[in-house]
């Protein structure tokens, strides 16, 4: 076997040579993104609903103010109360 008949056999079949390949599949458009009327508003909503307070201070200061005037529920209220959940 001769290794000098290599570069005969390469430059037979070419398979150092680079080819340069030319793009067939080019783009014409671009992306783009349209946001509906509805993704607008419940973008708006979930803005308003984050900047507000996750207390209502309104009814803890209420609670409070029950609770210190000595506010009870008795055993009977709460036990009409559960049976209503459990009612059909």
């Amino acid at each position: 076997m001769r290794i000098d008949s290599m570069n005969t056999v390469n430059s037979i079949y070419k398979t150092n040579s680079r080819k340069k390949i030319n793009n067939a599949y080019q783009t014409s458009f671009s992306d783009k993104l349209e946001i509906s009327q509805l993704g607008r508003d419940l973008q708006i909503a979930k803005k308003a609903v984050s900047a507000t307070s996750d207390v209502r201070e309104d009814k803890v200061e209420a609670m409070k103010t029950a609770l210190a005037n000595g506010y009870s529920v008795s055993d009977s209220d709460i036990a009409d109360k559960l049976l209503e959940g459990f009612a059909l």
